[in-house]
């Protein structure tokens, strides 16, 4: 079991910046492969950003590729996503989840039923 909290959300006008973290007690993060969410009101939760459990690969979505980095400190159990230029249409609340499923080094899963374990997600707010 692993129990991830996340921190960091905030209200930023459009092209401002945040950092999120995601805090991990239990079991230590390097077991498990790391994915960002978000979830807008009325929608579904969509993969936001992932990196494999060494961190040498990240992957993200197209809506936030330049814009967003994920970053894992293993020793500190702490995943992080720097989020720049940030726009209205990233509005949602954000979650940091666990997947403890080896699927290989290179591959970060995308679906929110991958993964095991979830915060209980951070609110960011961009103001046009």
């Amino acid at each position: 079991q692993v129990q991830l909290v996340e921190s960091g959300g905030g209200l930023v006008q459009a092209g401002g910046s945040l950092r999120l973290s995601c805090a991990a007690s239990g079991r230590t993060l390097s077991s498990y492969t790391m994915g960002w969410f978000r979830q807008a009101p009325g929608k579904e939760r969509k993969w936001v950003a992932g990196i494999t459990r060494r961190g040498v690969h990240s992957y993200y979505a197209d809506s936030v590729k330049g814009r967003f980095t994920v970053s894992r400190d293993n020793a500190k159990n702490t995943v992080s996503l720097q989020m720049n230029s940030l726009k209205p249409e990233d509005t949602a609340v954000y979650y940091c989840a666990a997947d403890g499923v080896d699927r290989g080094p290179t591959v970060v899963a995308h679906g929110p039923n991958d993964y095991n374990y979830w915060g209980q997600g951070t609110q960011v707010t961009v103001s046009s």
